[in-house]
């Protein structure tokens, strides 16, 4: 990273972008937003940064990586205005997502691992009680209806939608699926391929790269951790 030797290390705003790819634009960004401390001023009013602004930007960028742009912010302003247990909170909550999303993928594997059919005449169900046992909205279901997602017949005395156990079993999936952060136009050929009894291999590859993506986010926390453990023995203890 270049730097103003002749500053004792101080850094000007392009040599803490240029130092990581940014723009001195993005650096401002960064500290009007709480991400960096506040910059000190020249006599002249431009801004100059320490090391320790290079160490808070080297953790932010790391934890944008495990834990996202928006959970990345939050952890960095609770870092700088002193609330260390705010932001290990967020932390932490960031990981139980990561488990969730874990068990998600565990929760499709298994669904896929059983799927025989299943007679129509048993499970019936209707669109308000399948969308609260999601935990969706009614207008999702229908969404997913129109996607191909899921095919509910229609009664011939109401024309109520009416899901059948098998259905049910596609709706879940697809639930899971978009959990999986997978789009409605992914999703459908797979659920065909689960409807039709084609045999679970199509998916294997899907199911590889969603177990791949979520090795790469676990690493990228422990990167993220490692950085901002870095940048909070750095800081200066808080008043009192």
């Amino acid at each position: 990273m270049g730097r103003n030797l002749q500053d004792g290390g101080r850094l000007r705003p392009v040599d803490l972008a240029r130092g990581h790819g940014l723009s001195t634009q993005a650096i401002r960004n960064y500290e009007a937003a709480g991400i960096l401390p506040g910059a000190e001023r020249t006599l002249h009013g431009y801004r100059t940064y320490m090391p320790l602004h290079a160490q808070a930007l080297r953790a932010f960028l790391a934890l944008v990586s495990g834990h996202g742009h928006q959970t990345a912010t939050s952890i960095m302003q609770a870092v700088n205005r002193d609330a260390t247990e705010d932001a290990l909170r967020l932390i932490d909550e960031s990981h139980a997502q990561l488990l969730d999303d874990r068990r998600t993928l565990q929760a499709v594997e298994a669904a896929l691992r059983d799927l025989d059919p299943v007679p129509r005449e048993r499970g019936d169900t209707f669109v308000g009680p399948l969308s609260r046992r999601l935990g969706i909205r009614p207008a999702t279901l229908r969404k997913w209806e129109r996607a191909g997602l899921v095919q509910p017949r229609r009664d011939p005395r109401t024309g109520y939608r009416v899901y059948s156990e098998a259905d049910v079993r596609d709706a879940l999936l697809a639930h899971q699926l978009r959990r999986g952060g997978y789009l409605l136009e992914q999703i459908a050929p797979l659920i065909a391929q689960v409807r039709s009894a084609g045999g679970v291999a199509p998916l294997e590859s899907m199911l590889a790269d969603w177990r791949a993506r979520l090795s790469a986010r676990s690493r990228a926390m422990l990167a993220g951790a490692a950085a901002l453990d870095a940048y909070l023995d750095r800081r200066p203890a808080p008043p009192g």
